[in-house]
């Protein structure tokens, strides 16, 4: 029987699921989790929750979605070890490195991969099974006949994304967010950059839109058909929504899941009736109803992309045509109603708004959504006061930081809103647990014989995206090629290579394929084979960048490297590559030189990293051919930063205009240990020249124009530093006003 599993973002979130029949929850604690954004489960709350939700006979899964620097592993294993206590049902993981630690010291916590760790093919699903991991949630970017033939040929249990916001990106694969002021996705810090509006260079004029903001899933007329096939549960997306929204969603999925076989046409229509207040972005069945891989890459951007709607949340309210300072009462009222005391805000908390233009009239208890006119904001807020002046003007409470012009849109009305019996107890005293001091073992990485990575020589590394491209680097000198397995080097070397003349001026010794990150289903056959035929061909090293490359090539007697995305931010996470038989890595992009040098530390260990000196790293990734009138490659934000994109038969891809370049600590980086260096040019023409400005860089120990170091000095956004460290000015900026406060003649000093 399928589950049904509903996400909360809340303790209101988790009562209206379960009030409205979800069989599972999914919860996120306060870190390690993809969405640090809401508001999560409190230590005391999480443990009523999992007993709560137990007594129930319902499940409740936690997510660990994220991954973790090498400095965080120690209270990684701590947080592991108080789930291992509490008994979830599961925990939801990304990390490679949570799945070592798991198999070595938690095996009774059951292990599900997130759809962050990009998996989309049976291949994949199968080895994650092999490592004890008993789910596998699925990539969003599938049609149903892949789902289907993943359900037929593999063993673990499938979960999939049934209703909720899209990712643009192709799943897990997404550096946006990260490049932009290092807020990672794959850290739970997303910024949805790829939501806001941008500038796009067009023939003869510029034209603004919200390029790659996605519409929203919404799979209830499948649901039969996914059911009929065997998927093991249904997921709506939605831990940052309003419990009414959770309510609601779930509400229409469970009516249509429990009925549809007494009258499908009749109960799929009552199910959209429910959803009928769900006023989010518009919906999309996105990569279902295609009939082969070709009609979904010409046709999903056009299911998927609506360059219209901004952001496209709600139903639009108009515009704030008036401001004013919120009176004292308005103040008092605002925070009551928030369950808070004066003291708790020493500033006032909103302002008050007239709002014109829409053609609904917003009311206490109604949830709405503002959007900056400029783009560089957007907050949810339910509106708690309403005054009507002396000229009938209707002002409501919105939250500080908003002006006039900003838009406003309904998220859900107050009439909608249900009341839920709660699941969680009143006194929660008596739930005490939390993540205790345990010493994380130390973890010594395989030791190596030597000449064992003949393969993996010192020196200079190229990686292009042409076999053209492949001529011009020649000048670099370098030690090996890396050459990109597209649509077009694919055909070069299948049929091209078998002319008399050599298809690359070098030896079959030196080129290592790179592979695509992304393998759906649907290609996963075809690729099988291309890498058998190269492997026949002479081709002994591969670059892999999916865990189904890995179950593809196992026992080839072939070389692999771990690529930039199978991530391996910690050394558990490259202890889980060893016990694959690899133990090359090539350094993510995002990674920082910091955690670099806590996870390799030594020389020996550092002879096994690919470090990239200079490249354009794929942003983000679609799987779709951009729509038609999408005729641009360059586009820029509102603050004038660059992108460009490619649409290839092999997808879409956004690349930074300008490059990540170490060129100019080439040497200082030998010196640390790190002495085989990329040069990255795939997915991007190599112009005449480059290669000679690049190599004068080098030696010159010049920084590049115009490029970044990504995260490679400041590392990773991280909230909880940034509160630490907000808290420890706060409470230094304290102790030095009452320094400063002058004692009255002839007081005495308190004692505490």
């Amino acid at each position: 029987m399928t589950e049904l599993l509903a996400p909360a973002g809340n303790v209101e979130a988790l009562d209206a699921a379960i009030g409205e029949g979800a069989d599972a929850v999914y919860v996120g604690l306060k870190s390690f989790n993809a969405r640090l954004r809401s508001s999560n489960f409190a230590w005391s709350q999480f443990e009523a929750a999992v007993q709560s939700v137990h007594r129930q006979g319902k499940k409740i899964y936690v997510t660990v979605n994220t991954i973790s620097e090498e400095s965080e592993t120690e209270r990684l294993y701590r947080f592991l070890a108080y789930l291992d206590r509490i008994h979830p049902d599961g925990i939801i993981v990304q990390d490679f490195g949570v799945i070592r630690m798991c198999q070595e010291f938690f095996p009774n916590l059951e292990l599900h991969a997130s759809t962050q760790m990009n998996v989309e093919s049976t291949a994949g699903a199968n080895l994650l099974y092999k490592q004890g991991i008993k789910r596998v949630v699925l990539a969003r970017e599938l049609g149903l006949e892949e789902i289907k033939k993943i359900k037929a040929e593999s063993k673990a249990e499938l979960e999939i994304f049934v209703h909720g916001a899209l990712c643009v990106s192709e799943s897990g694969l997404c550096l946006f967010s990260s490049y932009l002021g290092g807020k990672s996705a794959n850290r739970g810090t997303c910024t949805q950059a790829c939501r806001r509006l941008y500038t796009a260079v067009t023939p003869g004029v510029e034209q603004t839109g919200y390029y790659f903001s996605p519409c929203d899933l919404q799979l209830l007329d499948y649901v039969p058909d996914l059911m009929t096939l065997g998927v093991d549960s249904f997921k709506i997306e939605g831990r940052m929504k309003s419990a009414e929204y959770v309510g609601a969603v779930t509400a229409a999925y469970r009516y249509v899941m429990d009925h549809w076989e007494a009258d499908k046409k009749g109960v799929l229509a009552e199910g959209k009736r429910i959803l009928s207040t769900d006023f989010a972005r518009a919906k999309t069945d996105y990569w279902y109803g295609f009939s082969s891989e070709e009609d979904g890459i010409n046709c999903a951007g056009e299911k998927i992309l609506n360059p219209q709607q901004a952001g496209g949340t709600g139903i639009y309210l108009g515009k704030i045509s008036e401001l004013r300072k919120a009176n004292a009462s308005e103040e008092a009222e605002a925070l009551r109603t928030q369950k808070k005391s004066p003291e708790d805000s020493q500033e006032n908390t909103i302002q008050m708004a007239v709002i014109t233009g829409g053609s609904y009239d917003p009311d206490p208890g109604d949830s709405i959504r503002l959007h900056k006119k400029d783009d560089t904001g957007r907050e949810s807020h339910k509106i708690r006061i309403l005054q009507t002046d002396s000229h009938g003007k209707r002002w409501v409470d919105i939250p500080l930081g908003f002006t006039r012009g900003d838009s406003v849109y309904l998220l859900q009305t107050k009439s909608m809103s249900k009341h839920y019996k709660r699941v969680l107890p009143p006194d929660l005293s008596k739930f005490r647990k939390q993540p205790a001091a345990e010493q994380l073992p130390v973890l010594d990485l395989t030791k190596l014989k030597k000449n064992e990575l003949s393969y993996f020589p010192e020196g200079r590394y190229i990686a292009v995206s042409t076999v053209s491209d492949a001529y011009t680097v020649q000048t670099a000198h370098p030690v090996r090629l890396i050459l990109e397995l597209n649509n077009e080097t694919e055909y070069d070397l299948l049929h091209k290579d078998k002319a008399e003349k050599p298809l690359l001026p070098y030896s079959k010794k030196m080129v290592i394929i790179s592979l695509d990150p992304f393998l759906p289903e649907g290609k996963s056959e075809h690729l099988q084979k291309t890498l058998y035929t190269l492997i026949e061909n002479g081709y002994k090293t591969f670059i892999v960048n999916n865990l189904a490359h890995i179950q593809m090539l196992k026992n080839k007697n072939v070389h692999l490297i771990a690529g930039a995305f199978l991530y391996t931010f910690n050394r558990w996470a490259v202890s889980f590559f060893e016990n694959q038989n690899i133990f090359v890595f090539q350094m993510p992009y995002e990674n920082s030189e910091e955690n670099l040098g806590k996870t390799f530390i030594s020389s020996d260990e550092r002879a096994r990293i690919l470090l990239p000196i200079f490249a354009y790293p794929t942003l983000f990734r679609m799987r779709f051919k951009l729509p038609s009138d999408y005729d641009f490659t360059y586009f820029s934000d509102k603050s004038g930063i660059e992108f460009k994109v490619n649409s290839t038969p092999d997808g879409s891809f956004v690349m930074p205009e300008n490059p990540f370049s170490l060129l100019d600590k080439t040497e200082a980086l030998t010196a640390q240990g790190w002495k085989r260096q990329l040069i990255d040019f795939t997915k991007t023409k190599v112009p005449k020249g480059t290669i000679k400005d690049v190599l004068n860089l080098i030696q010159t120990r010049s920084i590049a124009q115009d490029s970044c170091r990504f995260n490679w000095k400041d590392g990773f956004y991280d909230a909880e530093k940034i509160e630490a460290y907000k808290n420890a000015s706060n409470n230094s900026a304290k102790q030095n006003a009452k320094k400063a406060i002058p004692k009255k003649k002839g007081s005495s000093k308190r004692r505490f």
